[in-house]
């Protein structure tokens, strides 16, 4: 019993990394019906802009970590919008998806070559202390690791749903052309939600990367973790994005710990497999059409 606790919190700690990145997949679908196959990377790199701000400029880690956090959102919120999606919004989805499939690989590679191959060292708590949770030895970096992540999903959750900017991004998504019409500022909605895009990523990095190390490939998993999420919970649904992450999160883990780890990547694709024939909209998404 204390094992399959410490499975399940080891997996929710998992899965609230995914989350963070599966609703920036879903935060980009309901505002601009953009898809952005570049996610997995964005996770991946602003770990190494804190590993470049400690390295190059002798910044403590915080320091360093909201410096990433400002070059994340313009970077990777304000330069992706204009330079990447808002060319090619009006082109069509496959142009947008060959830019951004593009830029996955850029971003890799340019990793790769001006800044390292091997995977690199990050700072994180420490992984050998353990805390007890109804009895069960828990590491910290678990604890830590979900209590951030879920205290994000929290605040994100309540900015959308009780602020009036959260409701005047709710209204462009649902229909943006009603919403112009009731003096929303649409685009400014739809750059809001690019922000906070960079934000959850540069989260999840700071998460995700003491577990598996600074590598230019990790951006490879993640991305496929949060996307399968997403469409698992609910592509246009915030909270089904949580509920899939979180999800995926417990399934990777108790797969491998009960079933093998050989399975650990097969039984999420088989999932989206079975939700696709059976809820293409997602376990807690909904069948809607959108207005432009």
């Amino acid at each position: 019993m204390d094992n399959l606790l410490q499975l399940i919190v080891s997996g929710l700690a998992t899965g609230g990394i995914y989350a963070l990145a599966a609703i920036g997949f879903a935060l980009l679908w309901q505002t601009s019906q953009t898809v952005n196959f570049a996610q997995g990377e964005f996770v991946m790199i602003p770990a190494f802009f804190i590993l470049a701000a400690m390295k190059y400029l002798s910044l403590p880690f915080w320091a360093a970590a909201l410096l990433a956090l400002v070059i994340s959102l313009l970077v990777l919120g304000v330069a992706f919008k204009r330079a990447v999606v808002d060319p090619l919004l009006h082109s069509g989805f496959v142009p947008l998806v060959i830019a951004t499939l593009g830029l996955s690989l850029f971003m890799k590679e340019g990793v790769k070559i001006f800044y390292s191959a091997e995977p690199q060292p990050f700072p994180a708590f420490d992984a050998a202390a353990k805390v007890s949770v109804f009895g069960a030895a828990v590491s910290m970096q678990s604890v830590v690791v979900l209590g951030v992540a879920v205290a994000t999903v929290l605040a994100l959750q309540l900015f959308v749903a009780r602020t009036r900017t959260g409701r005047c991004m709710q209204a462009t998504a649902q229909n943006p052309m009603v919403a112009r019409l009731l003096g929303v500022q649409v685009d400014r909605m739809i750059q809001l939600t690019f922000l906070i895009n960079a934000g959850l990523v540069t989260i999840a990095s700071i998460l995700v990367t003491p577990i598996y190390y600074a590598s230019y490939n990790n951006g490879e998993t993640l991305g496929m973790a949060a996307f399968i999420a997403a469409i698992v919970g609910g592509f246009n649904q915030i909270r089904g994005a949580i509920f899939g992450g979180f999800l995926l999160g417990i399934i990777d883990n108790l797969s491998a710990a009960y079933i093998s780890a050989a399975y650990r990547s097969v039984l999420p694709l088989l999932l989206l497999v079975l939700v696709i024939l059976f809820r293409p909209q997602g376990i807690l998404g909904r069948v809607e059409e959108r207005v432009l």
